[in-house]
């Protein structure tokens, strides 16, 4: 089979061919529908010791055209969404930790990780009885595809900050995952809600997702304009979706003893976190950081689906660029990695039959 993939990681992408994967009792082989390249595509590629000639690519609506022994809830011709994390649910970490790390660090994240992605021909979703969710009648396909990794990613960092009624959020990086993360904390009850970002297209969007105001980063210092935005007051939450290892100095910096600094971002620079020494209290401000991957699953996509029927968020808004075809992946891909200021996010379409 044809897939778009890392060729020799730090340095080159390209275009591989593979042998169609072997099937598990509880597997499902899927051609993709829709899918849509990530930034942590990019740093898959760039930033990481990924596998050489490892195909990249893990969010995606597809269509299933077979299944292992062992899958009982879906059959050949369902289309489905699959999440970034499908993690191996009879794995007894599970247990013991988050989803996303059974099996050790991020190996929940089995698509373009542990497996073969899903930019192309076909590819295979382990467990698919536990991973996946059919796309329900009413939800558009560019929302759908959007529900597995952006829409997960974003509200879980409103869901790690634990964000109350009333409280003042901040989120750095509007991008995608910054943009649910405006809209997760909204919907959880925050108050003052800055967002962070210069990219006039998010901008309009993240007041649209319930963003009270929005800071660039370039007029200065994040922390400095929050604070004076808030009267003088810093913040019960940042969430921080953009800006690197910056913006958790930046965090810091902004909330105040006994809030939260939620990280969403991968973090990827060699010289490891900063966190500051005033702005953390000298290590003793009760002020709390927490990072977190996405979480799948079949019942959390079914859930968030339900949020889109009625009405309560519109992923699909943020789809600025479509392209057409397994061999359109390429240019996606490049455009991710380029991040012009008409971009939020692109589609990649494969057929017409969803």
């Amino acid at each position: 089979m044809k897939g778009f993939g890392v060729i020799k990681p730090f340095e080159q992408v390209g275009w591989v061919d593979k042998e169609v994967p072997v099937l598990g009792p509880y597997d499902a082989l899927l051609e993709p529908v829709a899918i849509c390249p990530c930034t942590s595509d990019v740093h898959t590629a760039y930033d990481i010791p990924a596998t050489p000639n490892r195909i990249l690519g893990h969010e995606a609506v597809g269509r299933v055209i077979k299944v292992g022994s062992e899958v009982k809830d879906f059959k050949v011709g369902d289309v489905v969404a699959v999440p970034a994390v499908t993690p191996k649910w009879r794995s007894l970490d599970v247990q013991d930790s988050y989803h996303q790390h059974a099996g050790g660090l991020f190996q929940g994240m089995q698509l373009s990780s542990g497996e073969d992605g899903c930019m192309a021909e076909c590819f295979k979703v382990n467990d698919i009885d536990m991973n996946v969710a059919k796309v329900p009648d009413g939800v558009a396909l560019e929302a759908a595809v959007l529900v597995g990794d952006m829409v997960t990613t974003g509200f879980h960092g409103a869901e790690l900050a634990d964000i109350k009624f009333g409280d003042s959020v901040c989120v750095i990086g509007i991008g995608p995952v910054g943009l649910m993360a405006v809209a997760g904390s909204a919907l959880r009850g925050a108050g003052k809600l800055f967002a962070v970002g210069s990219r006039p297209v998010c901008v309009e969007l993240a007041k649209e997702y319930g963003a009270t105001d929005v800071i660039d980063y370039k007029n200065g210092p994040i922390a400095e304009q929050v604070l004076k935005l808030n009267g003088g007051h810093q913040i019960d939450v940042v969430i921080i979706a953009g800006g690197g290892t910056g913006s958790i100095e930046e965090g810091f910096n902004m909330v105040r003893p006994g809030g939260t600094v939620v990280n969403i971002e991968v973090q990827s620079d060699p010289e490891g976190l900063l966190i500051p020494t005033f702005g953390s209290g000298f290590g003793c401000g009760h002020k709390k950081f927490i990072g977190g991957l996405c979480p799948g699953g079949r019942r959390r996509m079914g859930r968030l689906f339900d949020m889109i029927l009625e009405g309560r968020i519109d992923p699909s808004k943020m789809i600025t660029h479509k392209f057409y075809g397994l061999d359109a992946c390429e240019d996606a891909f490049y455009l991710m990695r380029d991040k012009p200021k008409d971009l939020i996010k692109p589609i990649v379409y494969f057929d017409k039959k969803a």
